[in-house]
């Protein structure tokens, strides 16, 4: 008799933790953690430990994603500045003491645990600028737009100082999604496109020119004009700078409609891919799925922004309007960029493909992103209720 009611019991405590979540939400989620660990399998099956790995990294990150969605929004909004604070702090530390590796300054040591300090800024960065609009929400001026474009720049300088280029330009891009949200006028932003669309213009036309050996760029490091320079021409140096992209488009092109078949590309287990569980992994994907893969998969992709875009767009407070609004556009750069860089129309800068690509930090912070989303649409359910 009392086992008949010990499970109600149970159920009933459980219930509240899952009341109000967003079931669209939660199923992109699903989607895509299942194309993440059936493409991981396939394409690192024979690489070690990655597929327990990445299991296992999924895991914890739903295990954020569970923990955050139970923090409401106004909670978050307080830990903005502190969370803002640390990272600079952080990044600063890592400036003068951290870890050196392929001339890059981005690790820090702190006692025996290694962090990336610049991981947290992809969170913290528009976390702070949200909570700076939430404040204001009542007046914003112009001055106010130029205070929120200081308080980005001072991690995205630092970052890029490292330098990591790639991460720098995910902050930035996560902190100006928030100031446009916030209501910053086309007038602004046309200018800025016009200038950088020319200015990509221009460098293609003088690219014989510019990419010429000994031609100092001045404003960026040798690898990463190299990075450039290889993106424009990458038949330049086959064997050196361009084997990265020139091998992705031959397993991407290779794939075919329906590719070669679950764990039976020829590009990526023979090693032609360079980084193929990492940074290359739609191409792995590619010559193994083919086209009818990589469209369920972007379709799978679009579902996830779309939703949190509306999320966003019911969000009941500023706060949560604009920090929603930053992650879903921040996701579709994440895949724009990942997969624009292994089809050749972007340079390689290291950005992973959400829940595809091998990697703890970065598959927990996704998971500390998908679970503020959560935590916003509970929070206008919740109210509604």
């Amino acid at each position: 008799m009392m086992s008949s009611f010990e499970s109600p019991r149970l159920w009933h405590r459980v219930t509240p933790w899952f009341k109000g979540f967003d079931a669209p939400l939660a199923l992109a989620i699903g989607l895509l953690a299942l194309m993440g660990l059936v493409v991981m399998y396939s394409a690192g099956y024979d690489h070690g430990t990655r597929f327990v790995t990445h299991a296992r990294n999924m895991l914890l990150a739903l295990a954020v994603l569970f923990v955050v969605s139970q923090v409401p929004p106004q909670k978050l909004m307080n830990l903005a500045v502190p969370l803002y604070l640390l990272g600079v702090v952080l990044l600063l530390a890592t400036e003068f003491f951290g870890i050196t590796k392929k001339g890059a300054t981005r690790w820090l040591d702190l006692g025996g645990l290694v962090i990336q300090p610049s991981e947290i800024l992809k969170i913290a960065a528009p976390l702070m600028l949200a909570w700076f609009f939430q404040k204001r929400e009542a007046d914003v001026r112009p001055a106010d737009f130029a205070l929120a474009a200081l308080i980005l720049l001072v991690p995205v300088a630092l970052v890029i100082k490292q330098p990591d280029l790639g991460t720098g330009l995910l902050i930035l891009s996560a902190g100006l999604y928030v100031i446009f949200f916030a209501g910053l006028t086309w007038w602004l932003i046309l200018p800025v496109l016009l200038l950088a669309g020319g200015g990509i213009v221009a460098l293609v036309l003088s690219e014989p020119v510019l990419c010429q050996p000994g031609v100092d760029w001045q404003v960026l490091h040798d690898y990463q004009k190299h990075r450039v320079c290889t993106l424009l021409d990458p038949t330049k140096d086959p064997l050196g700078k361009g084997f990265h992209i020139i091998q992705g488009l031959i397993a991407i092109g290779s794939g075919g409609l329906t590719g070669k078949g679950f764990m039976a590309g020829t590009q990526t287990h023979l090693e032609f891919i360079p980084e193929r569980t990492t940074d290359f992994i739609f191409a792995a994907l590619s010559e193994e799925f083919g086209l009818i893969g990589v469209i369920l998969l972007l379709l799978a992709f679009s579902f996830l922004i779309l939703r949190s875009l509306l999320i966003a767009g019911d969000a009941p407070t500023t706060f949560s309007r604009l920090l929603a609004g930053s992650i879903s556009l921040s996701l579709f750069t994440y895949v724009f960029v990942n997969i624009g860089m292994v089809s050749g129309i972007l340079p390689v800068v290291g950005v992973p493909l959400p829940f595809i690509s091998y990697g703890g930090t970065a598959m927990v912070t996704l998971g500390l992103s998908l679970g503020i989303l959560m935590s916003v649409a509970r929070s206008r359910r919740l109210m509604q209720s």
